[in-house]
């Protein structure tokens, strides 16, 4: 049985008929970076993504917001061991005066773009990036086998086979990213596109550096968790699976390599229980049902 798309999707073929260029989109047109502007394709608190004409490609280019609502404790986990130009930067960022909060989002957006041409040269699927000008990430436009721009998985129903085999196929690039030293910070099936030859995935502006941040491990174990949780509505197997912590376990120990053949089974050491992050998983499912529920809600 095919995949069945549910819902409202914000997809559909790419028309030639050109719109109206958007003004941050101007610049790239006067740069020659894109040819015309076909249609807009999403819009979210993060950014706005359009369709664009790149000579005889069709590429996606998105257009980050001026701000981003994130609780300070969030972005404080995130950025944490991310590299600032100088102390004065730091410094602006820490008081979060206009200039620290221009500085923050401009790293921000740069963590996103660091990451994609780092995974995309691990052989990771993520959209492949081209450009990054003014603002405006120029991308890879990722489509489905009819040459539509590619459903997120939220969108589409499976089989329970369609469902292992996409799990499967996502902990594999979770273990590529891993061994490329990112971990996601925010994977659900929400920011994981089903392209044509398989999953794709995307928004990267949270990623973090696996061995220098403190917090890396408990976002790789929602990671693989909310992965776990999505497929498990249609392959009730996986919902007993405890891949997260096995792969971290794995990387840990530098036994995660590309032959490695996962179990889905772990083995807790007993010790003493970790309040703090006991605390921090439990303010970390709050934020992400929060975020779940906000999602959900229609557009205006």
């Amino acid at each position: 049985m095919p995949t069945v798309p549910v819902g409202t999707i914000e997809s559909g073929a790419v028309h030639n008929d050109p719109m109206k260029p958007p003004k941050r989109l101007k610049s790239l047109i006067e740069e020659g970076l894109i040819d015309s502007v076909v249609r807009q394709l999403t819009s979210g608190k993060e950014a706005m993504v359009y369709v664009v004409r790149c000579g005889g490609e069709t590429r996606c280019a998105k257009v980050y917001k001026e701000a981003i609502r994130r609780s300070f404790r969030q972005a404080v986990d995130y950025s944490e061991n991310r590299k600032v130009k100088n102390t004065r930067q730091a410094r602006a960022m820490a008081k979060g005066t206009r200039f620290g909060r221009q500085e923050q989002e401009a790293a921000w957006q740069s963590a996103e773009v660091d990451a994609l041409y780092r995974l995309a040269s691990a052989g990771v699927r993520v959209p492949r990036p081209h450009n990054f000008h003014d603002g405006v990430l120029l991308m890879e436009l990722v489509a489905d086998a009819e040459g539509n721009a590619a459903p997120r998985l939220n969108d589409v129903l499976f089989t329970p086979e369609q469902a292992l085999e996409h799990h499967a196929a996502l902990l594999v690039e979770v273990m590529r990213m891993l061994r490329a030293g990112v971990v996601h910070g925010d994977l659900s099936e929400f920011n994981i596109l089903l392209g044509a030859d398989g999953p794709v995935i995307i928004d990267l502006p949270q990623a973090v550096d696996a061995a220098g941040n403190n917090h890396a491990a408990r976002m790789l174990l929602r990671d693989v968790g909310n992965l776990r949780d999505f497929f498990g509505r249609f392959a009730p197997e996986l919902l007993h699976t405890e891949y997260g912590n096995e792969i971290w376990d794995l990387y840990q120990r530098g036994l995660l390599h590309s032959e490695v053949v996962l179990t889905g089974r772990f083995e807790r050491k007993a010790g003493p229980v970790d309040l703090g992050s006991v605390m921090n998983e439990i303010d970390d499912a709050r934020a992400e049902e929060a975020a779940r529920r906000l999602r959900l809600q229609p557009t205006q």
